[in-house]
């Protein structure tokens, strides 16, 4: 199966950054060997639809979502598989649960357990 666990949330001051990571564990399924194409981060609030923060395919093409647009940076790591996001110049409006997700070639989600991220003002 696949296992998606992030890191790195927490409490941060409005005005500071934050880094979050996302371990994937990946088993080899059938004749070939499963692969996440592509990744992101996706957020939700209390009272609000989870959202899109950002996108990245497995050659590094990225995609933000506008209210991160300059603030936040997506990578990974292929070899690694890894996911990270660098969150910097945080906003309050930024308090949310981030959540590690991929999908694979077969069109199926993939999501992590969440991880809190708190920017107080």
């Amino acid at each position: 199966q696949v296992q998606l666990v992030e890191s790195g949330g927490g409490l941060v001051q409005a005005g500071g950054s934050l880094s979050l990571s996302c371990a994937v564990s990946i088993t080899t399924f059938g004749f070939s060997t499963f692969s996440l194409n592509s990744m992101g981060w996706y957020r939700q609030a209390p009272g609000k639809q989870r959202e899109l923060v950002a996108t990245i395919s497995y050659s590094g093409s990225t995609n933000y979502a506008d209210f991160v647009k300059g603030r936040f940076i997506i990578s990974r790591d292929n070899a690694k598989n890894t996911l990270d996001l660098q969150m910097n110049s945080l906003k309050p409006e930024d308090t949310a649960v981030y959540y590690c997700w991929g999908g694979d070639s077969r069109s199926r989600d993939h999501w992590g357990q969440g991880t809190q991220v708190t920017v107080s003002s």
